[in-house]
């Protein structure tokens, strides 16, 4: 009876038994990412939703488990969370709609017009944002914004002064921050137009401002609804933007953090909010149609 040699001795790697079993593979490359996804984040949305129905004891601040309705019926009957609710929509609509407004002739000029230099500088500004982190993005705005920052010192000679803190700088704010997350689809998408549909356009007599609403526009709705999502549901969620450069102006983040030591499950109900509005933006979007390109 022969002995088996070294090498049928040696264990096999763990790649090949891998190789050898796929679904074994595919169950090594999916366990971490679906406990991620199940176990922490599903699971903390089910956490936060059950909460939404508890009660807070009012002479003890402790959360008591149960089953009411107050909670949401706070949010529809009291003027203040309605307005707030309200205002952080308006606020999420302007900051896609202006960073839209501005993405697509900035995404046009760099694919079509602008050369290979003046691209890569206009490609470093528009990710600039991105290099830093949050909190020193938005203290900065904080700066700009204040009444001897710049924006009133290069206004000043101009007799014009700044709108302060309020709702027209915290759109601006957010605008600045979410910005990139609406170029960067855009270009991509416009970088990929044939050149050949520009010059047909301008055979027909249309103009730049004709050629990119009614050609190039229609091409990019996958990219700007793409972009969108990001900056509306970022927008939703934000509060710290508000906190620094909105003055009195609350948003959904802004009564979360507010309650979320002194009435976990109002803040719970509340937050439940954004997420609503995310899945009926989604949802409306899905209906278009324009989720099918992407």
């Amino acid at each position: 009876m022969s002995t088996p040699s070294l090498l049928e001795r040696r264990p096999k790697p763990l790649s090949t038994a891998l190789y050898r079993r796929p679904k074994s593979r595919l169950a090594a490359l999916l366990t971490l990412p679906m406990v991620w996804l199940v176990g922490v984040y599903i699971l903390s949305l089910a956490l936060l939703l059950i909460t939404a129905f508890w009660t807070t004891d009012p002479f003890t601040s402790r959360v008591k488990p149960g089953f009411t309705l107050e909670n949401f019926q706070d949010l529809f009957t009291i003027p203040a969370y309605l307005a707030t609710a309200g205002r952080t929509l308006g606020i999420a609509l302007a900051v896609t709609l202006i960073c839209a407004l501005f993405a697509v002739p900035l995404a046009v000029f760099m694919a079509q017009v602008a050369g290979p230099k003046l691209r890569a500088v206009l490609a470093v500004l528009v990710t600039l944002p991105l290099w830093a982190g949050y909190l020193v993005k938005v203290i900065g705005m904080r700066l700009v914004w204040t009444e001897q920052g710049f924006f009133n010192w290069a206004l000043e000679p101009l007799g014009i002064s700044g709108p302060g803190f309020g709702i027209v700088t915290v759109t601006l704010t957010l605008v600045y921050l979410w910005f990139p997350y609406m170029a960067i689809p855009v270009f991509t998408a416009v970088s990929q137009i044939q050149p050949n549909l520009f010059d047909a356009s301008s055979d027909l007599g249309a103009r730049g401002g004709r050629t990119i609403r009614t050609v190039v526009t229609p091409l990019l709705m996958p990219s700007l609804i793409a972009g969108s999502i990001f900056t509306f549901s970022l927008s939703l969620g934000d509060y710290i933007a508000a906190q620094y450069v909105g003055g009195s102006t609350q948003m959904i983040g802004t009564v979360i953090a507010q309650n979320i030591n002194l009435n976990p499950p109002l803040a719970a109900a509340f937050a439940i909010v954004p997420i609503v509005l995310v899945v009926v933006y989604l949802w409306a979007v899905r209906r278009t149609g324009a989720l099918n390109n992407l």
